[in-house]
């Protein structure tokens, strides 16, 4: 709010090219913002890949919080007057592949496979890592994006 207040003074002042570096600075924000959103329900979406990948299953909740990411990054990425993207695939990929690790953990945290009751624990991010195939993990994610 206080740049918005800021770019009216400048406007106001006739100072043009000022108001314009800060009209640029408001428009990195915006996609600086985008992006943490996106990276954040990226990182849930591959979760629940994640964990359908291990557990050789899928739950409803799992099923839903897909679809709800799915839909949040779609949202989030579309521009509104020209009906174009904010990140191409090339961009939502490299957000993926960067949420890919910190999704790792996370599922570890949470994956039950069977072998893991076996022997009274849940599984670490390397053993994950070594039951899914990553790539194919994040083309399934970028492909259910795009959808």
């Amino acid at each position: 709010m206080e740049e918005l207040l800021e770019l009216r003074q400048l406007l106001e002042q006739g100072k043009i090219h000022e108001a314009l570096m800060l009209v640029d600075e408001l428009e990195e924000m915006s996609l600086s913002d985008k992006i943490n959103k996106i990276d954040s329900d990226g990182v849930i979406l591959l979760i629940h890949l994640i964990k359908q990948k291990t557990e050789k299953r899928s739950t409803r909740s799992w099923d839903v919080s897909i679809e709800n990411t799915v839909r949040e990054i779609n949202k989030i990425n579309k521009r509104r007057k020209s009906s174009g993207v904010y990140l191409n695939s090339a961009e939502l990929m490299d957000i993926l592949q960067k949420g890919y690790q910190v999704a790792l953990k996370r599922a570890a945290l949470e994956a039950f496979v069977r072998a893991a009751f076996r022997r009274k624990g849940r599984y670490e991010a390397e053993e994950l890592a070594t039951m899914v195939d990553g790539q194919e993990t994040l083309a399934e994610a970028l492909k259910l994006i795009q959808q």
